[in-house]
């Protein structure tokens, strides 16, 4: 027991060091970083250009007159393709907002031309010495029917090149995010040809404000290769590292939290695919793409081959359906779920079909956290019990260290002795939270990584469960006309809503129903855990912290059922004694 006290003291330590060292030194640091690279980013707009236009391991050429572009319109998406290159490089997500008070729909991909560039394309190479010109990166194509790409009217394009290929290309929309480039290429010259499909996303710099990166989330190049899944975070790399891996089929892409831009091979091919990051004079530029084994085309005769793009939102059931429909290898790991993904998935899936019964997903997670308690209620049961009786032994236990003060060997070898007839374990009292840790691991990753707790309300004050409580003791949860939480150091141990001080007085509930810590000062760090925690985990997803406090609060009353069959005055029955008591001398 004196090494499992030590280590949690040496815990509470560690935190109390930490959590300083985070709020003062890291968080500042990170907004500078954040403030130098925008300004970074800025002035190198003009020099990107200028260096995008004499790349020559892209054989980029000057423009002579402006892109011809096709609009792109549906419900899910808008936004605008060129025709150089067919780059999808202009595209907002229509049914997602900016934030809860912004209507804007978000801006996903960005024109290479312009700062923050983002965007996907697919072309191809010829090898070898037969017919060698093919629409690369930068090839101009020639529309030949359609003036709108939406749902219902595709628009079909062809590149004639110099020497005897022909290349017709029809790129379609699905109703959500896929885009499907379909390709008829004809060999009209007498010598055969060698061909290479390839494609990439790219990305200038990382992405713009108000992206925060944090640990538990994968954000950057990721993609499959074969069945193997390769990533790399914005900021795990540096200037020329690559990854490559070869295989069968898969898709290579660049992720954020909840949006993904990929590139999406025929899964019978034989790909090459890589995730790079290329150095130059502005922002650095992310990577991710394949390119095919050579594809021979001999003379008059006509390869039809279909890739895909998909751009949008990383909704769980859209991947899925992707992957079960187009065969598309492992395609919903776009998703983070992370190495304990045996939880995540599961807790995911019975908070997604709650959601649908109890009409959102914040009643979903107290349901679940029902559920949870219910399926380790007999051995919640046991521990608890065990504790009452600990509790109830206490003076004893206070009686053998008053006795054997000057020996601690003897005092602890009349614990255990009194442990053992009286048929207690003090480690039982463990048993919960030992549960408790992979089942509040797995809300929150699922609650952080999934778009589908994106602006989910909450009844009452919170229109967010994937972001913190809105409101702030400090100005009287919204009372006064000013928000603390935005001063500069200290905002952040300021932002302290109503659900973290609900979850702190839970916490504070259920540790008063425990046995205390035989040594004065580890009463003390323990009382001083519940206010700890309240500004540790203010910053948190607010759903989280209402799946704490709703935990919290059954486990304080199954606790105090059992208390009371034991025989045992709890806290809050002294508290209510001295309330009465108080009562009848006013009276």
């Amino acid at each position: 027991m004196g090494e499992n006290r030590n280590i949690i003291l040496a815990i509470v330590i560690s935190a109390a060091i930490l959590i300083p060292y985070q709020i003062f030194v890291l968080g500042p640091m990170n907004e500078r970083r954040q403030a130098e690279l925008a300004a970074e980013q800025n002035e190198a707009v003009q020099a990107e250009i200028t260096q995008l236009a004499s790349d020559t391991t892209e054989n980029v050429e000057a423009a002579t007159t402006e892109e011809q572009r096709i609009e792109i319109v549906s419900e899910a998406v808008t936004g605008s393709l060129s025709l150089t290159g067919t780059r999808i490089d202009e595209l907002r997500l229509e049914r997602y907002d900016t934030g809860v008070d912004d209507e804007t729909p978000v801006e996903f991909l960005r024109r290479r031309d312009g700062a923050n560039a983002f965007y996907a394309q697919d072309g191809w190479q010829a090898i070898g010495d037969g017919p060698a010109d093919a629409p690369g990166f930068n090839a101009n194509w020639a529309l030949v029917s359609g003036d709108q790409l939406t749902p219902d009217t595709p628009v079909v394009l062809e590149y004639r090149g110099s020497d005897g290929l022909v290349f017709r290309r029809t790129i379609s929309l699905d109703e959500n995010y896929m885009f499907t480039y379909a390709d008829v290429i004809e060999n009209t010259s007498t010598t055969p040809a060698n061909l290479s499909r390839f494609a990439r996303v790219r990305r200038d710099g990382e992405p713009p404000a108000p992206w925060n990166p944090f640990f538990i989330l994968h954000e950057g190049p990721i993609g499959v290769v074969g069945s193997q899944l390769r990533d790399r975070g914005y900021r795990d790399m540096d200037p020329g590292d690559e990854v490559t891996e070869s295989g069968a089929g898969g898709w290579l892409g660049i992720t954020d939290k909840y949006w993904m831009a990929a590139v999406i091979p025929d899964q019978t091919m034989e790909i090459e695919g890589s995730l790079r990051l290329i150095g130059r004079q502005g922002p650095d530029t992310y990577q991710s793409g394949y390119v095919t084994q050579p594809i021979e085309l001999a003379p008059g005769e006509t390869l039809e081959t279909t890739a895909r793009i998909f751009a949008g939102a990383k909704r769980v059931d859209l991947l899925q359906a992707y992957e079960d429909d187009l065969g598309i290898s492992r395609f919903d790991m776009a998703v983070d779920w992370g190495m304990f993904w045996f939880l995540t998935r599961p807790y995911f899936w019975l908070l997604h079909m709650l959601s649908g019964y109890l009409g959102g997903i914040g009643f979903a997670i107290l349901a679940v956290t029902v559920l949870v308690k219910l399926l380790f209620f007999p051995l919640a049961n046991r521990a608890y019990v065990s504790m009452a009786k600990m509790r109830n032994l206490q003076p004893k236990m206070q009686e053998i260290r008053d006795r054997f003060e000057d020996d601690k060997q003897k005092q602890q070898q009349e614990i255990i002795a009194l442990y053992q007839r009286e048929k207690v374990n003090p480690l039982a009292g463990c048993l919960p939270i030992l549960f408790q840790i992979p089942v509040f691991y797995a809300l929150y990753k699922t609650l952080f990584v999934t778009l589908e707790m994106r602006h989910q309300p909450f009844p009452g004050w919170v229109q967010d469960l994937s972001a913190p409580d809105p409101t702030n003791l400090w100005n009287l949860f919204g009372l006064l006309p000013y928000d603390p939480s935005g001063m500069p150091l200290i905002g952040g141990v300021l932002a302290l809503g109503a659900w973290p001080i609900i979850m702190g007085i839970t916490m504070w509930a259920q540790q008063s129903l425990n046995p205390p810590p035989p040594d004065k000062m580890q009463q003390r760090i323990f009382a001083f855990l519940p206010l700890v925690f309240t500004f540790v985990l203010a910053k948190f997803a607010v759903g989280l912290v209402i799946y704490w406090a709703w935990n919290n609060f059954l486990s304080v009353v199954q606790q105090y059922i059992i208390m009371r069959r034991q025989g045992v005055d709890t806290q809050l029955d002294k508290l209510i004694a001295r309330l009465r008591n108080r009562g009848g001398e006013t009276s």
